[in-house]
């Protein structure tokens, strides 16, 4: 399979189709026939930059027509794209750009050549792996721990991912599905790929409407949107938009929720707002894409939501903190490999394979493909469900007592008036660590932190209810791709507490 198959298939249903509009971006609306001349005419401007082979090129992440016709272009001339998310500061930008081995940065007003790297004690890599002739497009991760991570997607795993995810959702001629995420970020190899790929409607949601469930509502229902797929924070705010008008978008028959825990309190909103829609929960990570999924029964709502069955051709195991797979009920790691997934870090600093691992000989797994520790411990129940519980590095010690600050979070996402919530540690001499909770409130909703610590308390041990709150108006910090930036929060708290105490209200 080589980069130009993808291209060759867009191509086609161009040729066939037209007048089928591909595009849907605000008031433009941009046929199979005018995204084919635009990619055509972007495929003379990547041929002059005198690349080597394998050499990718970088594209500003601008969810835009012109954007998406760049990426197109270098699937023709079989150039791997890296799509740096516009939010990134300019310095990290430049160190991203430099581990891809990305000189050229191409935006809408020309082709310019990255910037230099700053010093080697900046942490940017040195040398680079060449480049890999199958890449097709070069994701980044959030970035929530330092600088973001490259993702090298080949073309065969983006074909094999496009053509399961467009029979599962119907995604063919006549599908309209929405993007909600930013380009750089996995969930668009659905959204945008797998739709251009199989002949569909790609609606593109700009940053501003993004934030505003009425006009994403209006988006849906204008547009006769068919397949949704967004994370929580999206839904969240399309349900409170249509709280009390009785409100429902009946075009939508295929309604997925990704990357973040919903609260299960939401899935009757869920369903009345989309009456005709098939609810499910997709897990994946950027290096894996999706590796499970739920489909939530029509008028279930369950306490917790599971991560669901297997894809096809995914093997998943779990390690308890001993090394050992587990075979029946516990907790561990859940290790998986996908045929969708990366070969690996593109630029990597870290020393070894990282988070890729080879299978022990004597674990349950097939094939021959590296294994991804995800970083996600889940538990298995006596049924054999397997139900996130949150990541290894968000585990603490409050008191001596081990805490999951992800389920804490989920503990305050399952109160009604609790819009947003990130819960950070920090260092503590006496207690080891102190929990720190950043809320915003729903519209309309008055955060009573009493009330917040009577309701951990019905489910949370002691040592995991927040010693100190913070309530915000504004939207929490997010990465570039849409995640909540709690390295950002922990810093901003650091920095208070060093300076004038606890922040916010201390217990």
């Amino acid at each position: 399979m080589t980069t130009t198959e993808l291209w060759t298939s867009f191509a086609a249903r161009a040729d066939a189709h037209p007048e089928v509009t591909a595009l849907v971006a605000g008031d433009r609306f941009v046929s199979y026939g005018e995204l084919t001349d635009m990619a055509l005419r972007a495929i003379p401007r990547l041929r002059s930059l005198d690349l080597l082979p394998g050499e990718p090129v970088a594209v500003e992440a601008a969810k835009t027509p012109e954007t998406i016709a760049v990426v197109l272009a270098g699937m023709a001339c079989r150039i791997p794209v890296v799509l740096p998310s516009l939010t990134l500061p300019p310095t990290t930008r430049t160190i991203l750009l430099d581990r891809a081995g990305a000189r050229h940065l191409v935006s809408e007003t020309g082709t310019t050549p990255a910037d230099p790297p700053p010093p080697l004690d900046a942490g940017h890599s040195q040398p680079r792996p060449p480049g890999r002739l199958d890449t097709a497009i070069i994701l980044t991760t959030s970035g929530s721990t330092g600088i973001p991570k490259l993702v090298p997607i080949a073309t065969g795993a983006i074909e094999r991912f496009a053509d399961w995810a467009a029979a599962r959702f119907d995604i063919t001629s006549g599908a309209v599905v929405l993007n909600y995420a930013p380009l750089n970020f996995d969930l668009c190899l659905l959204d945008v790929w797998t739709t251009l790929h199989h002949g569909g409607t790609v609606v593109l949601v700009d940053t501003i409407t993004a934030t505003h469930g009425d006009r994403l509502l209006d988006l849906l229902d204008t547009q006769g949107v068919t397949v949704l797929q967004a994370v929580p924070m999206a839904h969240q705010l399309m349900i409170r938009a249509a709280r009390g008008s009785g409100r429902s978008i009946p075009s939508v028959r295929h309604v997925m929720f990704t990357g973040d825990h919903l609260p299960p309190h939401l899935l009757p909103d869920l369903q009345s707002l989309f009456p005709a829609g098939r609810r499910y929960n997709l897990y994946g990570c950027t290096e894996t894409n999706n590796s499970f999924i739920h489909e939530l029964p029509a008028g279930a709502t369950p306490s917790q939501i599971p991560l669901g069955e297997p894809l096809p051709d995914v093997d998943a195991i779990i390690v308890d903190e001993s090394g050992q797979v587990l075979a029946g009920e516990g907790r561990g790691e859940l290790v998986v490999s996908t045929p969708y997934q990366t070969a690996g870090y593109l630029g990597s600093t870290t020393a070894g394979a990282g988070p890729f691992i080879e299978a022990d000989p004597s674990w349950p797994t097939a094939g021959t493909r590296p294994l991804y520790r995800t970083g996600d411990i889940v538990r298995r129940d006596h049924l054999g469900a397997l139900h996130l519980e949150g990541r290894n590095d968000a585990q603490v010690k409050v008191r001596g007592t081990r805490v999951n600050m992800a389920a804490v979070e989920r503990a305050l996402l399952d109160h009604d008036d609790v819009a947003e919530v990130a819960v950070v540690a920090t260092p503590d001499s006496v207690a080891g660590h102190v929990l720190n909770a950043v809320l915003r409130p729903g519209p309309d909703a008055t955060i009573n932190t009493l009330d917040l610590r009577r309701h951990c308390a019905g489910t949370l041990p002691t040592a995991a209810i927040p010693a100190c709150w913070q309530v915000t108006d504004g939207p929490l910090p997010r990465t570039s791709t849409g995640k909540i930036d709690r390295e950002s929060l922990r810093h901003t708290i650091e920095r208070a507490q060093a300076g004038t105490g606890l922040i916010g209200e201390e217990a």
